[in-house]
């Protein structure tokens, strides 16, 4: 009996994990025993992958001799119309012994991380395997050498960007505080200040943009690593999807795990972000971190733990590791969601009077300190980036930087709009970050690219009974409805505060 099936598209996306769809009746599957959630390795070829089975009941949509994959599973597989896989069990995973030893609170080496790495790439592990070695991670589980390690493992799995040996900036938000969208005008600023700045950014999974969201708004950001370097070489800049190369590839798979579980992990997001940076061929990062109570970092002593962190690994790693510690009371600027802060960014590159001033100094002062660290001169940097901003060259630099990409293009607006408004008058003293980005996601950010929210009222402001605190944006009306139903059941967003005449 063949171990063979016919290969379809079963065209449904699972975003990075490969799935296979087999009918019940199907003679491998009654022949191997394979079940629902069996790991199944497919072999076409010279390419094999391990998928996870679903199984279709018989006389469902599947026939007996196809097998279908899902998206992800048909591109990592090669395959085409017509072509036949052979099924099997796969070997056991090789780093199942050193997910079990971390959960049971033994210190892994690096060998071991390589080997979870490997396994992780090659899809050997399930979604309860890869998630039992993230939750036996999260905490402190990992201390200082064992995250070195894994940030080794990441790195070594994918591919490397050599400049050379030249000076090569780079800066990073751990995030968690919406609108804050500074790297764009960084960016611009830094390359025309005559510095290389080859930025890679990451599309949103929970938030209601990522960088790359918001750049793809105004230019191409699908990238490989011979494009990005031509642009570079030639703009000095670029702000493009990480997710189009291969610099450290195991990490969206852990992100992948991580977000759904809200796992919080200080080892995990300094490999997260030190192995990108590394790949990348960064010489010098700044790293941004936000601190309030509704931001990813919550107090200074966690912001200290983690700065510690990221300090000490990148000096092992050999990378110049600079820390910035900023208000996350809020969020910044006035747009939530990718054409809304491309909007905020363009206001703030081309000097208009409306542009969001805390959106601007933020800007200023992680580009000044790039620079500060650029010259070796402490305290002269944001003045020059001010210099650069004001006088139009960071906006000629980002024009150039979206032509090299592949070309500008404006921002759109959203058809479908809705205030909501103060109920009395008073003072906002607080935003809840994590509820007016859920507002934003529910009409349609990141995935319609004009939804979110536009702030019409910002902290400190005092407001009347009837004034707008902020705008939904959206591209239909039904998603328009489904994210004011949410906004209204939730006035805590923005609490007003009675003021007494």
């Amino acid at each position: 009996m063949t171990q063979t099936l016919s290969l379809v598209p079963a065209r449904i996306d699972t975003y990075r994990q490969p799935v296979v769809y087999m009918a019940e009746d199907c003679h491998i599957c009654r022949a191997e025993g394979f079940a629902a959630q069996t790991r199944v390795r497919i072999d076409l070829g010279e390419r094999w992958i391990v998928a996870t089975l679903n199984v279709v009941a018989t006389g469902g949509w599947l026939k007996v001799d196809q097998a279908a994959l899902s998206v992800s599973a048909w591109s990592a597989l090669g395959a085409r119309p017509g072509d036949r896989g052979r099924f099997s069990h796969p070997e056991p995973a090789a780093s199942a012994t050193r997910i079990r030893a971390k959960a049971y609170g033994e210190r892994l080496a690096g060998r071991d991380f390589a080997v979870v790495v490997r396994d992780t790439l090659d899809n050997r592990l399930s979604e309860i395997e890869l998630a039992a070695f993230l939750t036996a991670c999260t905490g402190d589980r990992l201390d200082e050498v064992e995250t070195e390690a894994l940030t080794r493992a990441m790195l070594d799995a994918g591919d490397r960007l050599d400049w050379e040996g030249r000076r090569v900036l780079d800066k990073h938000c751990v995030g968690g505080l919406p609108g804050n969208r500074t790297t764009p005008i960084v960016v611009a600023i830094v390359a025309a200040a005559g510095e290389l700045i080859p930025k890679t950014s990451s599309r949103a999974i929970t938030s209601p943009a990522g960088t790359a969201d918001t750049m793809e708004v105004m230019a191409p950001v699908d990238l490989d690593a011979a494009a990005l370097r031509k642009v570079v070489e030639a703009v000095g800049g670029c702000v493009v999807w990480g997710g189009a190369l291969n610099l450290s590839p195991a990490d969206d798979h852990f992100i992948r795990i991580e977000r759904p579980l809200d796992l919080d992990s200080t080892g995990q997001l300094v490999a997260s972000v030190l192995s990108k940076k590394a790949a990348v061929g960064s010489s010098h990062v700044l790293i941004d971190m936000p601190v309030g109570p509704t931001a990813k970092v919550r107090s200074r002593s966690a912001a200290d733990a983690l700065g510690a962190r990221l300090l000490a690994v990148g000096r092992r790693m050999g990378l110049d590791v600079t820390l910035h510690i900023s208000d996350g009371a809020g969020p910044v600027g006035r747009g939530i969601g990718p054409a809304l802060e491309a909007a905020d960014v363009l206001a703030v590159l081309r000097r208009q009077a409306d542009a969001p001033m805390d959106l601007r100094s933020r800007a200023l002062d992680l580009a000044g300190g790039l620079l500060d660290i650029a010259s070796g001169v402490h305290g002269k940097g944001r003045a020059r980036a001010a210099a650069l901003l004001d006088s139009g060259a960071a906006e000629a630099k980002f024009m150039m930087i979206c032509a090299a990409q592949g070309g500008f293009r404006e921002p759109e607006a959203a058809p479908a709009r809705h205030e909501i408004i103060a109920p009395r008058a008073g003072m906002l003293e607080t935003i809840d970050n994590r509820i007016i980005a859920r507002i934003a996601k529910l009409a349609g950010a990141p995935r319609q690219k004009c939804a979110g929210i536009r702030l019409d009222s910002r902290l400190g402001d005092r407001v009347e009974a009837g004034q707008p605190l902020y705008t939904i944006h959206a591209a239909t009306r039904g998603e328009l409805a489904y994210a004011r139903a949410y906004a209204e059941a939730h006035p805590e967003v923005m609490p007003i505060r009675e003021v007494t005449p």
